[in-house]
């Protein structure tokens, strides 16, 4: 049984996320909050698999909320829900450690869906978040220092491989684009966010951008 929490400051919005996914057999709302100090406490307390963040809440914000529990070491994965797809906002949930973000206007199976995602580690990113995300990091310069020593270690595949995640594409595309079985990407994938110390595909996707591995046109520096 998934366990998750819903963090939002407006009741209807936690009640609506509630009911939809308490009537999902293998997913359990263990609690709500409305405000981000409250999230970082009852996570800290509940332990839940997932917390549904909004980003705009009083106290803390979803993304500040995000970043203590990160630096409190909390297994718990966010899934960043809000009304505003800004790309600040985007950026600021993955660097605090998200592990998904999704608009509040997802259809009721997909929302059920990404919770399942999120806990089972997959990242989660909208697709129209991932390509404007890859638009702005593309159209930044390109660090003069160089990618960090941790990159020598990959392999020419897993290169390939964390080229194609930077990209946001699924481990099924990767597997259709390297002419690979799916399981083996899977290993790559978990290979490559092993040597970079990641701790997830979205934290890959901000390392390739930020460290200069990806040049516009999406091919490794």
């Amino acid at each position: 049984m998934i366990k998750a929490l819903v963090a939002d400051d407006q009741a209807l919005v936690r009640g609506g996320f509630r009911m939809i996914l308490d009537a999902e057999p293998d997913i359990e709302v263990v609690g709500e909050v409305g405000d981000g100090r409250q999230a970082v406490e009852r996570t800290l307390e509940l332990h839940p698999d997932v917390v549904l963040m909004d980003v705009r809440m009083p106290e803390l914000d979803g993304i500040q909320a995000t970043a203590e529990l990160r630096r409190a070491r909390s297994p718990t994965r966010v899934l960043i829900l809000t009304t505003f797809d800004l790309d600040e906002y985007v950026y600021e949930a993955m660097k605090a450690g998200a592990s998904g973000f999704l608009l509040k206007d997802v259809d009721p199976p997909d929302l059920a869906n990404a919770v399942r995602a999120v806990a089972r580690g997959d990242a989660l990113l909208a697709p129209a978040v991932t390509r404007r995300l890859i638009e702005h990091f593309v159209s930044r310069p390109v660090p003069n220092e160089g990618p960090p020593p941790a990159v020598a270690d990959l392999t020419e595949r897993e290169l390939d491989v964390l080229r194609l995640i930077a990209q946001g594409r699924s481990n099924a595309e990767i597997a259709g684009e390297l002419f690979l079985a799916e399981p083996t990407v899977k290993t790559h994938v978990a290979r490559v966010l092993a040597k970079l110390d990641l701790r997830d595909r979205v934290q890959a996707v901000v390392f390739a951008y930020e460290c200069g591995l990806i040049q516009p046109g999406g091919k490794l520096s």
